[in-house]
């Protein structure tokens, strides 16, 4: 059985700013590429979002998967247990991105999923191209609205 391998990467031009995620989904020879810009986001939530994306993309659950990212805020979070004792404390002290952190959690019970952290900017050609991905996305037109943030900056 082949292990599904996805690599992620969010930017933003300005923190925040304009941003976008970039995914790579690799299964056996099999490659496919997601991407989306939104107007204005950070550079944690784009992050973040690719993974979700990429999770909610699968059509197969219980299935092992090996997250590839250069964003030590998420595999902390996770491989070190953080998430969870955030959902316990339903997210006190003001931790930041508690909507994309929930959404996580819940597709997570889906799957079997490790995180792997690779050096962004590197030779890992397939972190590059998730970068190339999310700031094109960044860059593009028609971005999309990351309703949940920009609902919390303005305070309405």
């Amino acid at each position: 059985m082949h292990q599904l391998q996805i690599y992620t990467d969010g930017a933003a031009r300005g923190n925040p700013g304009p941003g976008g995620y970039g995914i790579v989904l690799v299964w056996g020879n099999t490659q496919k590429e997601l991407s989306a810009g939104y107007r204005l986001t950070t550079n944690n939530r784009m992050e973040l979002l690719a993974v979700i994306v990429a999770l909610e993309s699968l059509t197969k659950k219980e299935i092992p998967v090996t997250v590839y990212t250069d964003s030590k805020y998420i595999v902390d979070s996770v491989e070190k247990k953080w998430l969870t004792n955030w959902i316990k404390t339903d997210f006190k002290g003001g931790k930041k991105n508690n909507d994309l952190w929930s959404r996580y959690y819940t597709l997570s019970k889906n799957f079997k999923i490790h995180f792997t952290w690779v050096k962004g900017h590197a030779d890992n050609a397939l972190n590059n191209r998730c970068d190339e991905l999310a700031t094109a996305a960044a860059d593009g037109k028609n971005l999309l609205i990351d309703e949940w943030y920009e609902h919390e900056v303005k305070g309405n």
